[in-house]
């Protein structure tokens, strides 16, 4: 049998692995030092849009809330904002008008990608307060 502590790790890991961190996860220190056989697992507190993406991940969502994307019709890049009646729902980067999606038309937004985009929109918007 794994320890508590184990358990805590892999689960760490597995949502690691589907985009989600919940900075507060750990083994709960009462129940932890106590003689009870299993220890409870803290999974603290997170903000709305963690929990967002973890509600999308539980419901088997692909892509999940929160993923940066790239729709392969046209190439643009996108942030997937929900799933509605089959399409995923998807927001520019750059801004702009959101779009709906069939979801086997998007593909994983490279980081390079996500982040060319997101100064492009700082600049833009740096640009237009002065």
């Amino acid at each position: 049998m794994r320890t508590t502590e184990d358990v805590v790790e892999s689960l760490r890991a597995a949502l690691r692995g589907v985009g989600v961190v919940l900075p507060s996860l750990c083994v709960d220190p009462v129940t932890g030092a106590s003689d009870e056989p299993f220890a409870l697992v803290e999974l603290g507190r997170c903000n709305v849009r963690v929990a967002e993406r973890l509600a999308s991940v539980v419901r088997g969502e692909r892509p999940p809330f929160g993923t940066f994307v790239t729709d392969v019709r046209d190439g643009r890049l996108g942030e997937v904002r929900g799933h509605v009646g089959g399409v995923v729902r998807v927001r520019p980067v750059v801004g702009g008008k959101e779009w709906d999606c069939p979801p086997e038309s998007l593909e994983p937004a490279s980081p390079d990608d996500v982040l060319r985009a997101q100064v492009r929109r700082a600049n833009r918007e740096q640009r237009l307060t002065c």
